[in-house]
């Protein structure tokens, strides 16, 4: 699948490989959230004049949420000359993506995956928009401690960015006098989650586990369980921020609170292309599409600067300077992230509205 601009052109263009999940078991709209950004930055790149006066195109690989996928995804587009590489939504998926480019000396400019070691090692030919797990966790940690949950049980799947994600709240908060309980869903079932939920007499319950099951069944679940009824949940990865959560469980699915990447008002940039996602997507656009759009945005500053030579593209990671929907991007390196790193984009920890489910409400920001 390729976004191309033409057949007469294609011998010119500039050539961007593009990886998203956009087929089970991946998290489909996610997928096409972030490829609806990619698509649209490249069009308005494409409009202004293109990189020297070449288009960009983009080859679109779908990596179905599977890590050696998409490692045979970046092999194939190094062969096809593609310029750089971008994208992916699934921290798993992201790091063998970025293990890869690494391994091959082609630029990966990652969008939305959060995981803290992306790559085993320091690399400089990978860069990141979307903040670390560390970064934002940590933050959601703090908003429970202030809204008086030191309690915190999560429901958890065998995953290293779930693993990850436990480590991080537990790290937290714990030298704070609270503590985090881990409940293996990959033992328990929804009636059974409850029950030990109700024995632990923990305040808050955050699903580390994939969408849209089992994290619909556990929020139902809890949701009619009269022993858990003062029991808040939360879902710090971003699974209410969907219209396919809403559509799942209606009002069950409200009041969840999760972590988004925006700010408290868009760049005038950013106004223009919520208006232009929205039309694309017909439904309002989530952050996910926004790192999209700015990646491609990050990428085709790079490329008219230093050319589209691999190794020039990814010495200038150090040297971006763009504007981007959310705020000006630059990349640096941030302590125990081992590649370079927009720090930080904005962070907000928000919920569907309890009174309107479509509505969101802005809890805390960071």
């Amino acid at each position: 699948m390729s976004t191309s601009l033409g057949a007469d052109r294609a011998d010119e263009a500039v050539r961007i490989g593009a990886l998203a999940p956009l087929t089970p078991p991946g998290w489909t709209e996610a997928g096409r959230h972030l490829l609806a950004g990619l698509e649209l930055g490249v069009r308005d790149v494409n409009d202004a004049g293109g990189v020297g006066g070449r288009p960009l195109e983009l080859v679109v690989r779908d990596t179905a949420a599977d890590p050696q996928r998409a490692a045979a995804a970046v092999d194939e587009l190094a062969r096809l000359g593609v310029a750089a590489v971008a994208g992916e939504y699934h921290s798993v998926v992201a790091r063998a993506a970025a293990a890869r480019a690494d391994a091959l000396g082609l630029p990966f400019l990652c969008s939305s995956a959060v995981l803290d070691a992306l790559t085993a090692q320091p690399t400089e030919w990978v860069a990141r928009i979307a903040p670390a797990q560390s970064h934002g966790w940590r933050l959601y940690a703090d908003f429970l401690l202030g809204a008086g949950h030191s309690r915190i049980a999560v429901a958890t799947q065998p995953s290293v960015y779930w693993a990850s994600g436990t480590g991080i709240l537990r790290e937290h908060i714990a030298p704070r006098g609270g503590s985090v309980v881990e409940l293996d869903m990959s033992a328990l079932g929804p009636a059974a989650l409850c029950d030990a939920l109700a024995v632990q007499g923990a305040t808050a319950l955050l699903l580390l586990v994939g969408h849209p099951e089992p994290a619909a069944s556990v929020v139902r679940s809890v949701r009619r369980d009269p022993r858990l009824a003062g029991v808040l949940i939360g879902a710090p990865a971003g699974q209410p921020e969907f219209a396919e959560w809403a559509t799942l469980l209606g009002a069950d699915g409200a009041g969840i609170p999760f972590l988004r990447y925006l700010p408290e008002r868009l760049t005038p940039l950013g106004a223009r292309v919520e208006a232009a996602l929205r039309e694309r997507l017909a439904e309002a656009p989530s952050f996910v599409a926004f790192e999209g759009y700015d990646t491609i945005a990050v990428l085709a500053d790079a490329l008219r600067a230093h050319g589209t030579d691999r190794a020039r593209t990814a010495a200038s990671w150090p040297r971006v300077a763009t504007d981007g929907t959310r705020g000006p991007i630059r990349f640096s390196r941030a302590p125990g992230i081992s590649v370079r790193q927009w720090a930080w984009p904005p962070v907000q920890i928000v919920d569907r509205d309890p009174a309107a489910p479509d509505r969101f409400r802005v809890l805390h920001t960071g």
